[in-house]
């Protein structure tokens, strides 16, 4: 399901615009996307965790050389799944 298909969900189950499932669906997003840059995190109980986590800096190969690189450290957007999420998918 890409963006479009999911606003289009979205419209007939909330029944409204497709306009306003758009804006709703943006500012969702927006919101989250606002609070892992903060450094929270979002929790939607049932649902799933949007968080952050820290990878440190490592050493790393080159497969096409076999040199050594050092691979620096960086943050990385993570979801975990609720219980409840997990359940209807492993239905």
């Amino acid at each position: 399901m890409n963006k479009t298909e999911l606003i289009e969900k979205i419209a007939a189950n909330a029944e409204v615009s497709k306009a306003v499932a758009k804006k709703a669906l943006d500012a969702t997003t927006e919101a989250i996307k606002e609070a892992l840059v903060a450094g929270d995190k979002v929790q939607l109980v049932g649902f799933g965790t949007f968080s952050i986590n820290e990878r440190p800096a490592h050493e790393g190969i080159n497969p096409a050389t076999k040199e050594k690189i050092h691979i620096a450290a960086k943050k990385v957007a993570k979801f975990k799944a609720g219980a409840e999420l997990a359940d209807a998918v492993n239905k």
